[in-house]
């Protein structure tokens, strides 16, 4: 069984063992895809502009596995040509809050009137513009954009109250966007 997954044009791809490195218009992204579970079941095989995943096994889980490191593929291939922006909405009916960006980290203050800060961790490589109300998270690697986004979310994240009342917080609007929207 084996899954072939084509790369697309004006990007340059190098494969080393099971460390994918894709070089394309907007930067370089690489991945290692090396567990020790499956380094014995997959082989992966750079030819062109194609990576071949093969494997001589075939269950559902293998299947699975194959599935899986076509769309990372997919993802890298698709980071390095248009990149992922994430839009999230900033909203208060009781007190409004305030976003303050310190180095890797924005600062909330004032959430529910709460005189403590919250912070929410950007991770490295990701731009993040606050405007207002507004805040786009964007990026090469669809993985770290997501979570910097969920990070937002999970700061002003509340458990006691009930959200159909208390509706603040900082919210996902849209998910993985090309940058070129």
């Amino acid at each position: 069984m084996e899954v072939k997954v084509s790369i697309p044009e004006g990007v340059e791809a190098r494969l080393e063992g099971f460390r994918l490195t894709l070089k394309g218009p907007l930067g370089e992204l690489d991945r290692d895809f090396y567990n020790r579970g499956i380094a014995n079941l997959i082989k992966m095989k750079l030819s062109g502009n194609e990576v071949t995943i093969s494997t001589k096994e075939e269950s559902k889980r293998v299947k699975a596995i194959l599935g899986t490191l076509k769309a990372h593929v997919n993802s890298l291939s698709e980071g390095v040509t248009k990149g992922y922006k994430y839009s999230l909405k900033v909203h208060h009916v009781h007190f409004p809050m305030s976003l303050e960006r310190k180095g890797n980290e924005v600062i909330i203050k004032n959430f529910i009137g709460q005189k403590d800060i919250r912070k929410s961790k950007i991770i490295e490589g990701i731009d993040v513009k606050i405007e207002k109300q507004e805040i786009t998270v964007s990026g090469l690697d669809k993985e770290k954009v997501g979570q910097t986004a969920a990070n937002f979310e999970l700061a002003t994240r509340q458990c006691k109250n009930d959200r159909r009342r208390f509706q603040d917080g900082i919210y996902i609007v849209e998910k993985a966007a090309p940058l070129n929207q």
